[in-house]
């Protein structure tokens, strides 16, 4: 199988270990990686803002990068459901565009999910000792419906115990471009997170979107809690290390 990673930008820049977790689990579970120095943007910024024609281009491009490979995995459930349920309505119009998008498409594959989808994995030899909660992002929640694979990665982990997040289905607020467009009432929806996340008494929040991570992170900081924000990713590099 010739998979390839899909780092995402917030990732490459802010968060590169995380793409470093996704490669070295991987390779623990035989899975050989590359990645491909011509993949870019995924170009959801300026869908998002209504640049239709700059998002295709970025689309185009990541089309031609990730040509070749069985699997596309990305540790973002946002950047996935950009590629799986938008590339092939940008690039509708153009018969041979729409082909090759939905083909990269089919290919793509959120982290938890081509673990549980495509590895089938049944069990993990990873272990890491305490409670924590999981953050459903709203692109992987609502746009991916992919709810059940992070969880079932994170029950095979050992000494971990995983609690429910009280209103896991609300949006914490960061949004992509939401955040700074409308940031008073973006960090009054991370604070209101926040005080669920407090509820739980959790050592840990984990989630799949490293954005809403960074956004929760931030406010977790500046309120001087002790919790740590950890990736699934990470979760699985530190357990399987120990």
């Amino acid at each position: 199988m010739q998979v390839a990673l899909f780092i995402t930008c917030l990732s490459d820049v802010f968060y590169p270990s995380v793409g470093m977790s996704v490669v070295r689990v991987l390779r623990r579970l035989g899975v050989e990686v590359d990645f491909p120095t011509e993949q870019t943007c995924c170009g959801q910024p300026a869908f998002n803002s209504g640049y239709r024609q700059d998002a295709a281009k970025a689309a185009k491009q990541m089309i031609r990068a990730f040509e070749g490979y069985d699997a596309v995995i990305t540790p973002s459930g946002s950047c996935a459901a950009m590629v799986r349920k938008e590339y092939p309505h940008l690039l509708n119009d153009d018969s041979e565009w729409k082909e090759r998008a939905q083909s990269l498409a089919d290919r793509c594959y959120e982290f938890s999910e081509f673990l549980v989808s495509r590895l089938s994995l049944e069990m993990i030899d990873a272990r890491l000792e305490g409670k924590a909660t999981y953050h459903h992002s709203c692109h992987m929640y609502r746009g991916l419906r992919l709810t059940e694979p992070p969880l079932q990665v994170l029950s095979q982990v050992q000494g971990l115990e995983v609690v429910n997040l009280p209103y896991h289905e609300d949006c914490c607020g960061f949004g992509g471009t939401f955040a700074v467009k409308m940031s008073e009432i973006s960090q009054e929806m991370a604070d209101e997170k926040i005080q669920h996340l407090e509820s739980t008494e959790a050592d840990y929040l984990i989630g799949s979107d490293m954005s809403c991570l960074m956004h929760l992170g931030g406010r977790i900081r500046r309120k001087e809690k002790s919790v740590e924000i950890m990736h699934v990713a990470q979760v699985l590099d530190r357990g399987m290390m120990k």
